[in-house]
Order: structure tokens, then C-alpha cells, then sequence
């Protein structure tokens, strides 16, 4: 007897999550004791690489076991997530619960924020040497190859793209697709942040990582751009015009397709100069400059873009919430 299953809203189950996200954040009471759900694709990404990606085996047949570690990785991320889909829906009520909470847990909306914060509050408290520890983990760059207006850069860069990577992309891909999407996304996202690297490790292993990241990002990442832009609408140290300006004009010059336009968009509203010339792996990367303003960027710069970040993710939520009102409340004549 098959069991009748009831699909939820999928705009009220974000919306929850979105919440989940914001008041609980990383749960760290509850993953000191259980493995979290991206250090456990973590460690799958790990075992293939180890096992795969052998410096003795010709670059074609690296190449193609790369292909081979990003198509059974992310499929099997999607079949997990269709299976716990059905789950949830079997379950009622609780099921529910469970997959709201599992979205709040994959959207990295308040994390983010702390982790660019503890940035700001190093440089301005502990100097250049606790900027530096701070920022170690949230970018690839070599903080050590970093000024303190470097350091202050790289946190506001890692705040707008990892907007879009880490809250705007996981949203669109579970509207589009429920927790397969999710799953199937948060998957490539990890690796392409662990093996989607032009090193010489990684750069034709993790080819495949870092193109499939590229291609699922190409609706997110100008959406984020365009929410930081509309953002700036209601700060009153930023600047919409010159957020939409920079970002059509600065967003396809960043070495990443799609990094571009969520940078673009915070250089703007800020009127700083962000991407530039930086050091990954010793090695100087020449990138464009997205922006007019200046490039010597203060912790003050910092606090400003988290602000502006907050009025997006809270611009993102109306907008979800409005959507969802929009198909349920019937206005009468």
C-alpha cells in the first residue's frame, strides 16, 4: 500500500529555514556531537581525491576520474536528498520539521556573517596578526601576503561571494528543486571549494568540480548581486545607483564568471575597490579591479558591508514572504 505523501510549500519551508538559519546558526552544541552534514561531503570529497587522484596517472585519466568523483558525488548528494524528500513527506508534521531544520542547516546565512565579523573585530582589536588568523578561514588567498587594508578586502570579497554561494544559490536550488537540489548543489559547492583549484594538485582533477560550481551559480550569482544593489536602497552609507552601475559594468571582469557580480555590487555600494592583484599558493593572480572607490579598506568598511549583507538576506526573506503571500492570500473584491 503505497503511502499518501503531501507536499509542503516549498516558499514556507525556506522561509522556516531561512529562520532556523537565523537564530540558530552553525548549532554547534548539537555538531560537537555528530558529524555536520558539509564535513561529512567533506570527507567523501577527500576519499575519492585521495584515492583518484594519483600524481602518477596521465593528465587525461586524472581528468576523467574527476569527471567520474563529481558525477557520483553529486548524483548520490540528489538520490540522499530525494530519499530524505520522500521521508519527510511520509512522516506529516514531523517530517516537516525536519526538513526545514535541514534547510536552515545547509544555508550558511548567519555563520557567514559571524565569520566576516570575527575579521572585523581582529583587525580592530588584535592588529594585523589576528585580522589575518581571522580571515585564514574564510578565504584561498595567503593571508600572510596581506596588509591590514588586504585583510579588510578580502573579508568584505569573501561576504559577497560567499552571499551568493553560501545563503542566495542553496535557496534557489531547493525553490527549483526541493532537498535533491540542495543536496545535489551544496555537494558541488564543496568541491569545488576543495578541489576546484587551478594548483597543480587540483587543476585538472578538479576541472569538472569547478565548471559544474560555475554553471549552477549562473542564476545566483547575479541575483545576489542584484539583491545587494537593491539593498543599498535602504542603507543609508551605501549607494544603490553606483551598486547596479559597477555591477553591469565590473561583474564579467572578475576571473570568476560569477564572483564577479556579488563583489561588483558591494564595491559599488561602498565605493571601494575590490578583487585586484592577490598572492594564492605563492603565486601573484592579476586580477581586475571591480570598483571606483578606494582599495584601502578598514574594519569600518567591514562593519559596513555586514550591514548591507544583513539588509539583503532580510530583503531576500521579504521577498520569499511577499511570494508566498502573493499565492495564498485571496484580497477580497
Amino acid at each position: 500500500m503505497l503511502i499518501p505523501l503531501h507536499a509542503p510549500d516549498p516558499l514556507l519551508l525556506l522561509i522556516a529555514g531561512l529562520a532556523i538559519d537565523a537564530v540558530f546558526g552553525d548549532m554547534p552544541a548539537l555538531f560537537r556531537r555528530i558529524p555536520h552534514p558539509v564535513a561529512l561531503a567533506g570527507g567523501a570529497v577527500s576519499a575519492f581525491e585521495r584515492k583518484l587522484n594519483r600524481p602518477k596517472r596521465s593528465a587525461a585519466a586524472r581528468r576523467l576520474r574527476g569527471i567520474i568523483t563529481v558525477v557520483a558525488l553529486v548524483a548520490g548528494s540528489a538520490a540522499l536528498g530525494l530519499a530524505i524528500a520522500r521521508l519527510c513527506r511520509a512522516a506529516g508534521p514531523a517530517g516537516t520539521a525536519v526538513e526545514a531544520v535541514l534547510i536552515g542547516i545547509l544555508i550558511a546565512q548567519r555563520s557567514l556573517f559571524e565569520h566576516v565579523a570575527a575579521v572585523a573585530s581582529g583587525l580592530a582589536g588584535g592588529g594585523l596578526a589576528a585580522g589575518r588568523d581571522a580571515v585564514r578561514h574564510i578565504v584561498g588567498r595567503d593571508p600572510d601576503s596581506l596588509d591590514a587594508h588586504g585583510v579588510a578586502r578580502a573579508a568584505i570579497e569573501s561576504l559577497a561571494e560567499n552571499y551568493s554561494d553560501g545563503v542566495v544559490a542553496p535557496a534557489f536550488w531547493y525553490l527549483l528543486l526541493g532537498l535533491p537540489g540542495l543536496f545535489a548543489y551544496k555537494m558541488a559547492n564543496t568541491l569545488d571549494s576543495m578541489i576546484g583549484h587551478r594548483s597543480a594538485r587540483y587543476r585538472v582533477f578538479g576541472w569538472a568540480a569547478a565548471r559544474l560550481d560555475d554553471l549552477l551559480n549562473l542564476a545566483p550569482a547575479p541575483i545576489s548581486g542584484a539583491l545587494l544593489a537593491a539593498a543599498a536602497v535602504f542603507a543609508p552609507e551605501a549607494r544603490a545607483g553606483a551598486a547596479l552601475r559597477i555591477m553591469l559594468r565590473d561583474g564579467r571582469r572578475h576571473r570568476s564568471p560569477n564572483a564577479g557580480w556579488p563583489e561588483a555590487a558591494m564595491a559599488g555600494a561602498l565605493d571601494l575597490a575590490l578583487a585586484g592583484p592577490r598572492h594564492y599558493g605563492g603565486a601573484l593572480v592579476n586580477d581586475a579591479w571591480l570598483g571606483d572607490g578606494k582599495a584601502r579598506a578598514e574594519p569600518a568598511d567591514i562593519v559596513r558591508a555586514l550591514r548591507l549583507y544583513t539588509l539583503a538576506c532580510q530583503l531576500g526573506g521579504g521577498l520569499l514572504i511577499g511570494a508566498w503571500l502573493a499565492t495564498h492570500v485571496r484580497l477580497p473584491l
